[in-house]
């Protein structure tokens, strides 16, 4: 594990984090898709989407396109079986404590996004919405994708709005669509994350979320 590249245990700092896979343990996607009887086709997109194999647009509007005529109520049923990483409660309530400003930058769905955002906390989100009509998902998204273009514009945003440099700025991700967030930011850090990311991230976390804070250098590393 190399030392971050700059040094963050004093002063204010910036972190933005993924949340399907990342956050959470699951994708919402898939949990949507098992709803529509599409979850393996859904399930194989997603995975070569974020081994960046596919245009993650792409692979988005393919796999929302399956959810079509399915009740806009399951969003509250998949909401209610999200399950966050293990640690990540700590990380956040941590950060919070040392007055780190949080964001959550999905290329998930601000339905779950929003509630879990407001439950950890996290004044901050950019998420894909799904548009519905008639009380059903309509297969479509509404507005911008929040590719991996926007997730980096997300955490640019994010910083100038607090006033941090962005070497004081962490990224935290999982798959190919946050490679250009990891860049922007100062450091890097691939977390339970595709051999893609791995191998680009300035550091790599595995298990545990708040495994960052020792990443960074925030508490000792545990044995």
């Amino acid at each position: 594990m190399t030392t971050p590249p700059a040094p963050l245990d004093h002063g204010p700092s910036v972190l933005v984090m993924d949340v399907d896979s990342t956050l959470i343990t699951g994708e919402v996607i898939e949990m949507l898709a098992s709803r529509a009887g599409s979850e393996p086709e859904v399930a194989e997109i997603t995975e070569r989407a974020m081994r960046g194999e596919l245009d993650f647009a792409a692979s988005l509007h393919a796999r929302v396109a399956t959810l079509s005529g399915l009740p806009a109520t399951v969003v509250d049923d998949v909401l209610a079986e999200v399950e966050l990483s293990p640690g990540a409660e700590r990380l956040c309530d941590e950060l919070h404590a040392r007055g780190w400003t949080l964001g959550l930058v999905s290329g998930g769905f601000v339905e779950v996004v929003g509630p879990l955002a407001a439950r950890l906390g996290i004044g901050f989100v950019r998420a894909n919405a799904l548009e519905v009509a008639d009380g059903q998902l309509t297969g479509r998204v509404s507005g911008p994708v929040v590719d991996r273009s926007a997730k980096a514009a997300a955490l640019r945003e994010l910083a100038a709005q607090v006033g941090v440099p962005l070497d004081r700025a962490v990224a935290v991700g999982d798959g190919a669509n946050d490679l250009e967030m990891l860049a922007a930011a100062g450091t890097g850090i691939a977390f339970n994350a595709k051999p893609v990311v791995c191998a680009q991230a300035d550091l790599v976390v595995s298990g545990r979320l708040d495994g960052v804070l020792a990443a960074l250098g925030l508490e000792p590393a545990q044995d």
